[in-house]
């Protein structure tokens, strides 16, 4: 005879079938019969535990003649069999009306969640009542088998390995016979069952949450003395509200951790956990989505954190607890760290640290978080761009959160999209597309100090840049313009984008540690051991990114690929803005000049230095000889009534080699000017022999005050403008051929320069 235990083979030992007598055989057939019989009377009597005595008796029996395994397989063939009728099959006729919503899409509820509830916890009650009657006839057997043994051995080795493997076979048995027959729409009711109920745990604690934030914000405008007096005044109240609170989650949390341990028990484990899951992921979406918002100038980050511990966390801290996980099981995850690992539990009793698990799912949740953000910010990133600086919180936030996932590739991929869809285009300007330019550079060094996206993310601004004509004119008015040609450019009032970017250099210059000069071991040693590669993007021609510094002018000189080109047509622009000054400030010139040397050197910028310098040797000089007048009047002036004040007349006087070629035209300017004109060159011949002027008089401009019948009006026009207007005076029609003779223009250049005073309604052409 051989004794089995619970590992043993389930086929039965044929061979001791030869020893048996004609009296033993019918002693087990009387035996198998019987059990057979009270194994069904067991099973299906409804909580009829009568039978059991001779039950015991009969698996002794059997287990006398070495028939342990058909002992096992017979009762837990029963048990499926019973299990199959009266518990998956009834279970599972409870979702038959929802059959039809199996192919509709999540987003839409097809049924009304309190009845997804009402069925599934109705549905849950019954298996778990037919499961737990099987269990107690189950753990009958379990006793009868281990008594036995028992008997056998004298108690010498009392062990529970009979009862761990016969439930292990029917908890896997259970799970097998519902996982065969699963309808395929139950993922949904589950899903739908918990989306509803932690909607509703959501609500009730997100509105704890709120009214902590809003308590906070209220407290931060009061003085201590109010605090302290709300405080003493309403501490009973707001207790009595957060322990209502409680309650009330403390319940609902104890209903949803039923439903779980059931469906777990019911081998749903898998299952159950997607379905939370996804309803909590889908919470946090919605969530995140509320927050951000397109509001770009303020943080969101820490609101989204504090909701996650506030909401999600908690209900996770509550389930565990009841479901009894405070202590979970090793997993590759254990040795991450999280905050909350450090911070013990006092919400709920029985949690003293946080389990592993409840860790793990703090990690997942802020990574969810922090990636859907991402995505939020980065679908907008455009848009923030466009309202940088005043979007900075949102850039910061996404700084985090690109750390936190890692995911800059899919930013670099979505900005250029963004860019060659709304910028890159025709209808923009090249003005606007630069300042894009400029606050992209600032945003993304924000993101990225080492400028390794900001090169992938540049590229295509920078060669549709190199396709319009108009990019270096543009560049440099951005540059040395007062307000930078943006209004809403960040910076002092008046100042230029270069001066800006004097600034900002200077600043980092002054927080950066200049690592050619370390001549600490101990620093080295430290900077070496904080050393990262560069990420997989970068271009390897740049150098390493430890030793790479955005530069702002740098990149934008790059669109033109030359400083020449740049030096150059600032030469022309400062020309044409000299020539149209009224007077001789030049102190904002002289500044942009002074900038504008430190980054292309002195070298490149000596020529507009030298036309600066004109300006103020003008200025000497117009003094000089307007001081003249009174002491030495020049021989044969005869001042008569249509004579011109010297007063009236500062020159610009330039050395034109060093200027950029000036368009000359002729043009003949009334006699009084004229003279005036000779009376200042004669002067100054004076004064600096040998040197003579050479008048460019098309260059200029002229302050009129017309005189009319009923009010006098000024204007600010350019030499010919005024001498076309001055002809007037005298004679008041001209024919154009007449009058392109008396200034001395060919007629069509007439034509198109009397406009002026047309579109002014001062002339009129017949």
């Amino acid at each position: 005879m051989t004794t089995e235990g619970p590992s043993s083979s389930s086929s039965c030992n044929l061979a001791i079938l030869d020893s048996l007598t004609d009296d033993s055989i019918r002693q087990i057939h009387d035996s198998y019969t019987g059990f057979c019989a009270t194994t069904a009377t067991l099973l299906t009597g409804a909580g009829d535990l009568s039978v059991g005595p001779e039950f015991i008796a009969h698996v002794h029996s059997l287990c006398h003649h070495g028939l342990h395994s058909l002992v096992r397989d017979h009762f837990l063939k029963s048990l499926e069999e019973i299990f199959e009728q009266n518990g998956a099959s009834k279970f599972w006729r409870h979702f038959d009306a929802y059959t039809k919503f199996a192919l509709l899409s999540k987003n839409q509820p097809p049924i009304c969640e309190s009845e997804v509830q009402e069925v599934l916890c109705k549905a849950l009650e019954e298996i778990s009542l037919e499961k737990q009657y099987q269990e107690k006839c189950l753990l009958m057997l379990s006793h009868a088998l281990q008594s036995y043994k028992d008997q056998m051995s004298e108690g010498r080795h009392p062990s529970d390995a009979e009862r761990s493997h016969l439930f292990s076979r029917y908890q896997l048995l259970v799970s097998s016979v519902l996982m065969a027959s699963l309808p395929r729409h139950f993922p949904e009711i589950l899903h739908w069952y918990f989306k509803g109920r932690l909607e509703e745990l959501s609500t009730i604690m997100g509105g704890e949450f709120d009214d902590d934030e809003s308590q906070d914000k209220d407290e931060m405008d009061l003085d201590e003395k109010s605090k302290i007096s709300y405080r003493t005044g309403e501490m009973d109240i707001d207790e009595c509200s957060h322990q209502g609170r409680f309650l009330e989650n403390n319940k609902l949390v104890k209903n949803i951790g039923k439903v779980v341990r059931d469906l777990r028990s019911l081998g749903f484990t898998s299952m159950t956990e997607d379905a939370y899951s996804s309803a909590i992921f889908l919470l946090l979406k919605a969530k995140v989505h509320d927050l951000a918002g397109d509001d770009y100038r303020s943080s969101v980050l820490e609101s989204i954190k504090g909701w996650i511990q506030a909401v999600p966390l908690q209900f996770f801290r509550a389930l565990l607890a009841y479901l009894g996980d405070s202590v979970s099981y090793d997993s590759p995850s254990s040795g991450l760290k999280s905050p909350l690992a450090s911070h013990p539990s006092s919400c709920y009793p029985g949690i003293d640290t946080p389990s592993q698990g409840l860790v793990r799912w703090q990690l997942r949740l802020e990574y969810f978080a922090y990636e859907t953000l991402q995505d939020l910010r980065i679908a907008k990133l455009f848009e923030i761009i466009v309202d940088y600086p005043d979007s900075s919180p949102a850039i910061e936030d996404l700084k985090q959160c690109l750390e936190y996932t890692g995911q800059h590739s899919k930013l670099v991929e979505s900005f250029i999209s963004a860019l060659q869809y709304r910028l890159l285009t025709a209808g923009a300007s090249t003005n606007d597309i630069l300042h894009q330019y400029v606050s992209t550079i600032k945003a993304l060094r924000t993101i990225d100090p080492a400028g390794v996206f900001l090169e992938a993310v540049g590229e295509p601004i920078r060669d549709y840049l190199r396709g319009r004509k108009d990019t270096i004119k543009c560049i440099v008015t951005m540059l040395t313009d007062g307000t930078g040609g943006n209004p809403n450019v960040s910076g002092n009032a008046g100042d230029s984008l270069l001066e800006e970017l004097n600034r900002d250099e200077e600043s980092q210059e002054n927080t950066g540690v200049d690592d050619d000069f370390i001549t600490d071991d101990k620093q080295a040693w430290i900077n070496a051991a904080c050393w990262e590669p560069d990420p997989v993007e970068a271009d390897p021609s740049k150098g390493s990114r430890n030793r790479r510094k955005v530069d702002i002018l740098g990149m934008i000189v790059g669109i033109i690929g030359s400083k020449d080109q740049l030096v150059n047509e600032y030469r022309v622009m400062l020309a044409e803005k000299l020539l149209n000054k009224f007077d001789y400030d030049i102190d904002s010139e002289i500044r942009t000049l002074e900038l504008l040397k430190i980054h292309f050197g002195e070298s490149s910028m000596q020529k507009c230095e030298i036309m600066l310098n004109d300006l103020i040797d003008s200025k000497r000089t117009n003094s000089n000889i307007k001081a003249t007048i009174a002491q030495t009047p020049l021989t044969g002036a005869e001042p008569g009534e249509s004579a011109v004040s010297m007063d009236i007349l500062d020159a610009t006087i330039i050395s034109s080699n060093f200027w950029p070629p000036i368009q000359d035209e002729n043009l003949n300017v009334p006699e009084p000017v004229d003279n005036l004109l000779s009376d200042y060159a004669k002067r100054f011949n004076e004064i600096k022999t040998p040197r003579k002027l050479l008048w460019k008089k098309n260059l200029g401009t002229v302050k009129l005050e017309l005189q009319f019948e009923d009010r006098a009006v000024q204007f600010t026009v350019a030499p010919v403008h005024a001498a076309i207007i001055m002809q007037f005076q005298d004679q008041t029609s001209w024919t154009s051929k007449n009058l392109a003779a008396a200034i001395g223009l060919p007629v069509d250049v007439l034509n198109r320069r009397i406009n002026f005073w047309i579109s002014k309604a001062l002339l009129l052409f017949l």
